[in-house]
């Protein structure tokens, strides 16, 4: 969308698509166009030949690739949940292209190892999510169990996120409907659960001290899927990252807490990012 000199590139959640960022597309002001795209196995875009092709090494570099096509030589990259390791990885191989991160609700990797795990880190957590992960992928009627009961959740998932962040129930509440009906899809299903052994496969860590390029770095409080404690370690280990920790968010700050998400981006864009 848009067709300004400035490109930011959105790099999405796992299972997110382009809805989710629908408050700050409509933020922008003119001189920005915005480029999305479905992960490998997706939605949209058709699986690799082999399910090893499905990496977040992979998705950086589509994420480039798609730069290429467009005949885009820098954009800010902006990553949420699984987009922040797609987007910090593509800053760590092409440094060049990356004129800025964006960094909402995400980690650095590994993400077994602190999934679900808020406060206290449990020894061999990892390795039990594996192993479910891949129970759940080998015997299709659990599978299909759990897409038959996961839209009952979306109720008491929007009266929680209402709970901590006062957040519109009507938007969430579209949102989560969408997104549960997209992910458990037949198609579209067992290349999420192989997504997510993958994101636990992948580690950033040790490079990310050596990212140059400018970044914001946002978290909540209540995220259970990527604690903030990771966006923290995040932001302490970038070179030239802001932190902005929000007390009454979870792991959709943008679309709960958009009064203070929207400003703060909209500020990195025309102070910080290197175009």
């Amino acid at each position: 969308e848009g067709d300004g000199p400035r490109t930011l590139i959105l790099a999405n959640g796992l299972g997110g698509r382009l809805y989710a960022w629908e408050p700050l597309v409509r933020a922008l002001p003119e001189g920005y166009r915005v480029i999305s795209w479905d992960y490998r196995g997706l939605f949209d875009s058709s699986p690799p030949s082999g399910r090893r092709w499905m990496s977040v090494d992979e998705h950086a570099d589509d994420a480039i690739a798609i730069l290429d096509a467009e005949g885009i030589d820098r954009a800010v990259f902006c990553g949420w949940s699984m987009g922040v390791q797609v987007s910090l990885e593509a800053a760590s191989q092409h440094p060049e292209r990356v004129a800025g991160l964006v960094l909402l609700n995400g980690t650095y990797g590994h993400v077994f190892s602190s999934g679900f795990q808020p406060f206290v880190r449990l020894p061999f957590a990892g390795q039990w999510m594996h192993a479910l992960v891949e129970y759940v992928a080998d015997n299709p009627p659990v599978a299909r169990a759990i897409a038959a009961l996961a839209p009952r959740f979306a109720h008491p998932a929007v009266g929680l996120f209402w709970l901590i962040s006062g957040a519109d129930t009507v938007a969430m509440g579209a949102l989560l409907r969408r997104y549960l009906r997209e992910v458990f899809s037949a198609s579209t299903f067992p290349n999420y659960l192989r997504l997510f052994q993958e994101l636990d496969a992948h580690s950033v860590l040790h490079h990310l001290r050596d990212i140059d390029a400018p970044a914001l770095v946002a978290s909540g409080a209540w995220d259970w899927l990527t604690p903030a404690y990771q966006s923290a370690r995040i932001a302490q280990r970038l070179p030239h990252a802001e932190y902005l920790p929000l007390r009454r968010a979870s792991h959709f700050v943008l679309l709960e807490r958009p009064e203070v998400i929207i400003p703060a981006v909209l500020r990195f864009l025309e102070g910080r990012a290197r175009w």
